[in-house]
């Protein structure tokens, strides 16, 4: 069952006296549930296309449709609504407030969606706990290593519980151990969680994780690719084989099981 259609899509933007074509005809269907990776260089216009997808821009041209919803066509206020209910975003930055606390930027989609506060402090520590950083929730950025800060980032993403995750090179500043883990992570939302996962990458390692993999080239689609499900395992051992071993690098914490099957309540504000 497919939960995002993108239909004759083209976007073209002007810069100076000259009009680029960032995209130029994109047609694709992903299904519910489903780990679509878009894989391309910089400037083939995998992040665009991300972006229109997720609403963040609107297309010059073309349809798309979310759930149902033309989300062309719906208006800026209503579409900020649809994105706080609908969607997560995981950034290569992380995108976290520095003066907040891993707890605080958690919490920050929640308050948009009208939670109350005593619900946003439950959910925002189980999330965080779930994901290894029970000893974390009091962290500013600043205080946590790269690794950390995206498993604060994921848990913001998933924390509202959102049918959609959005993932901008999301293992673009991490090291090759972490770099597994937080991959894994993000595997495990999809299939314990019933979550659709759109992941941007320049690299074919990274992109091998999901079930599908976009080429894209000058603003096209070039090829979409089935990934192997064999080559998954293949890709841990040889990951694994390349990273120093414990000896030789500082005790990590375990890496934590994630159960997102539990459906989150509203409560009314306080």
């Amino acid at each position: 069952m497919s939960i995002i259609e993108a239909k004759g899509i083209i976007k073209k933007y002007k810069v100076g006296q000259e009009i680029i074509t960032a995209l130029n005809g994109i047609d694709l269907t992903i299904e519910k549930g489903e780990f679509l990776a878009i894989l391309g260089t910089s400037g083939s216009g995998k992040s665009t296309l991300l972006n229109m997808l997720s609403g963040l821009e609107r297309p010059t041209k073309g349809d798309i449709v979310i759930n149902g919803v033309r989300i062309n066509k719906v208006n800026e206020k209503n579409m900020s609504k649809f994105r706080a209910k609908e969607m997560g975003f995981i950034f290569q930055q992380y995108n976290l407030i520095p003066s907040l606390t891993a707890l605080e930027n958690v919490m920050l989609p929640l308050t948009i969606q009208g939670y109350s506060k005593k619900t946003r402090v439950k959910l925002a520590k189980e999330i965080l706990i779930k994901l290894g950083l029970s000893h974390r929730l009091h962290n500013r950025p600043t205080q946590m290593s790269g690794g950390q800060q995206q498993r604060v980032s994921i848990a913001r993403s998933l924390v509202g519980n959102p049918k959609i995750i959005f993932a901008d090179e999301p293992t673009g500043n991490l090291d090759s151990k972490t770099t597994i883990e937080i991959l894994e992570f993000m595997q495990q939302i999809v299939r314990e969680g019933s979550k659709t996962l759109i992941m941007v990458s320049h690299d074919l390692e990274v992109a091998q994780y999901a079930d599908r993999i976009v080429h894209m080239r000058d603003g096209q689609i070039k090829e979409i690719e089935i990934v192997d499900q064999n080559r998954e395992e293949q890709l841990h051992e040889q990951a694994l084989a390349e990273t120093p071993s414990a000896k030789e690098i500082a005790p990590k914490e375990e890496t934590p099981k994630v159960n997102l099957t539990k459906n989150n309540n509203r409560e009314e504000n306080n």
